[in-house]
């Protein structure tokens, strides 16, 4: 019987607007936790003209509220975002946060209709590409992380306490990122009747050679940002580097749920 329950997904590579993408995930529980609380999925559409509108998805989510709060929360948010984005007939931005908000009311809906659940949430971080552009909407501290040139460039501010005194001026973002008050969130999917997330007034234009990848806390409070730049820019596709992501992440710690995807940006050949 193997000790870690894993959850993988790929898509397969596609050439869009001189750019070729692929996206993978990889999800493991851990050396020590006995349930996946983190659930995440990537969505690329086989038919031409709904990727020309919608473009492929990518969606992490880590749970909390209890093991089976926590793993029903995400699990619910990641299926509605991956539903909900693609029957909206809004342009990608707006879809993108509807969704969100709809998972968000699902979630919030179900913990009052089961009380033994009340308190169960989710932190979300989802994001589209659309003719070689990414939207962003996010909640909670699931990363998303731009890698280019080699550099690892945080793209989300977490909605945490901590990230807070950041702001203030009372803390630095290293002394953050170790506080003992780092995984006090401040937002959630499924915790009140709106949701404020995090999204771009603009798109953001990917180039070739560009990773992205939406990491959960488990993953990202063991490797150091400058060591993701270096795994990420190695020349190979997604589900690759994923694998090296966690790799490196269950040798370093693994105590936690670990959860990265990535999605890799070429030149269309």
């Amino acid at each position: 019987m193997e000790r870690k329950a894993r959850v993988t997904g790929e898509t397969r590579c596609l050439a869009y607007a001189r750019l070729a993408m692929d996206a993978s995930y990889l999800s493991d529980r851990g050396h020590e936790r006995p349930l996946n609380e983190d659930s995440a999925e990537v969505v690329t559409p086989q038919d031409a003209e709904v990727m020309d509108r919608k473009g492929i998805l990518m969606v992490v989510a880590d749970g909390m509220g209890g093991h089976e709060g926590g793993e029903l929360a995400s699990r619910m948010t990641v299926d509605c975002i991956c539903r909900a984005y693609y029957e909206a007939h809004d342009e990608p931005p707006t879809a993108l946060t509807e969704a969100l908000n709809k998972a968000n009311r699902e979630v919030l809906d179900y913990a009052r209709q089961h009380p033994h659940l009340a308190g169960m949430g989710t932190t979300c971080t989802a994001v589209v590409v659309v003719n070689g552009s990414a939207w962003l909407a996010h909640v909670g501290d699931t990363r998303l992380y731009l890698v280019r040139g080699g550099n690892a460039y945080r793209m989300t501010q977490d909605h945490s306490a901590t990230m807070d005194l950041v702001k203030q001026g009372l803390l630095t973002l290293s002394e953050a990122d170790h506080h003992e008050e780092r995984n006090v969130i401040l937002r959630a999917v499924g915790t009140r009747d709106q949701v404020e997330a995090t999204t771009w007034k603009d798109p953001f234009p990917l180039q070739p050679g560009d990773r992205l990848l939406i990491c959960s806390d488990g993953f990202y409070e063991t490797v150091p940002d400058e060591e993701i730049g270096q795994i990420c820019s190695v020349p190979s596709g997604s589900r690759q580097i994923c694998e090296a992501l966690l790799k490196v992440a269950l040798e370093r710690d693994g105590s936690d749920n670990i959860t990265v995807a990535v999605l890799a940006v070429e030149a269309e050949k």
